[in-house]
């Protein structure tokens, strides 16, 4: 791990010398999360790595790669995390409503795709909604350029992420580093999204200059096996820092309707022009979404796409209290569906 001169190096930025006391200016250390382990952290400060207990209060769930944190250097300990300015949290696996950080502090993300059969728009879509609902600036990659002709998958691009930058790259080509330059510099923080296999190793590594891990891809579908298996923050090109993520096997939203808003942002402006505010765009009159794919200017499975995210994102964003409230009423309805049936075939 890279040692740094200067806060600054890091990603120090004026909002997070703002949340220190002039008591912790003077007896405590910043330091900024480079590697989340069950029961301790590896953080990166002026003075180099440091190795970090969590204090009971604090448990490593709670803590994302890319956090800033105080601590407490003669202890080695952490006394309290910072606030994040951006931050990338998907729903966790399972029933319960807890969410699952991926990464904070990312000033850029690079959502990563390839041209060939793992392209898919609704995927990209939801990704998109995840990186905007954390305030951060997507970019668009298309790897896998020198395989296919990359015209196509970009024009299918063009209406779903208008104005978000995209480019294609074979992921291999000496230039690379030089076309994906503009997003680095001194501080800054990257990050790779997308499924396995898309090629995010390879643009890690071209960023870091780390040795690839590479592994297969399966012919019948183009997806690979992970190759990232834990996150990490790594020093990048000019200065910047890479935050290196596993590729997502399930991407479950939550708490991203803002994200989903500014990803869907051409329907939700038509949507503010329907006649009735609660309009579900299906047959009412002076719908201006139905109107806009009856003139050909939207897509209707782009209406669909974007109302099966709102209804994700509204159930996943409840409480553990609520989706048992609402199984308990889908079960009472069902019951009672069953009993009205049941009086009918008795009628008869």
């Amino acid at each position: 791990m890279t040692s740094h001169s200067t806060l600054a190096d890091l990603g120090w930025t004026n909002l997070l010398l703002g949340q220190l006391s002039l008591a912790e200016l003077e007896t405590r250390l910043p330091a900024r999360v480079a590697e989340v382990h069950r029961d301790r952290l590896v953080a990166l400060s002026t003075k180099g790595p440091l190795s970090l207990t969590l204090p009971p209060s604090l448990s490593s769930g709670s803590v994302a790669v890319g956090d800033w944190l105080i601590c407490d250097e003669g202890r080695r300990m952490v006394d309290r995390l910072l606030d994040r300015t951006t931050c990338l949290a998907r729903r966790a696996a399972g029933e319960t409503a807890r969410q699952q950080l991926i990464a904070a502090n990312v000033d850029t993300a690079f959502l990563t795709t390839s041209c060939n059969a793992d392209f898919n728009i609704a995927r990209i879509e939801r990704y998109l909604a995840l990186i905007f609902s954390g305030g951060i600036e997507p970019v668009i990659v298309l790897t896998k350029a020198d395989l296919d002709d990359p015209a196509p998958y970009l024009d299918r691009l063009r209406p779903v992420a208008r104005d978000v930058p995209a480019l294609a790259v074979d992921a291999l080509a000496p230039d690379l580093s030089e076309r994906l330059a503009p997003w680095c510099g001194r501080g800054r923080t990257l990050c790779f999204l997308g499924s396995s296999g898309v090629g995010k190793s390879t643009l890690a590594a071209a960023l870091t200059g780390r040795a690839l891990v590479t592994a297969a891809i399966r012919e019948d579908d183009a997806k690979g096996r992970h190759t990232t298996t834990a996150r990490a923050l790594m020093p990048a090109l000019g200065g910047s820092w890479l935050i290196d993520t596993p590729g997502m096997r399930e991407l479950r939203l939550s708490d991203v309707a803002e994200g989903i808003e500014a990803t869907f942002s051409d329907l939700a402006e038509l949507a503010r022009q329907c006649r009735f505010s609660n309009c579900r765009h299906e047959a009412e009159p002076g719908c201006a979404v139905r109107a806009a794919i009856e003139e050909g200017t939207i897509d209707s499975a782009r209406l669909k796409r974007w109302q099966k995210l709102e209804r994700e994102d509204r159930w996943n964003s409840a409480s553990v209290a609520d989706l048992r409230a609402k199984s308990r009423q889908f079960g009472r309805m069902t019951r009672d569906i069953t009993k009205k049936k049941r009086g009918r075939w008795e009628e008869t």
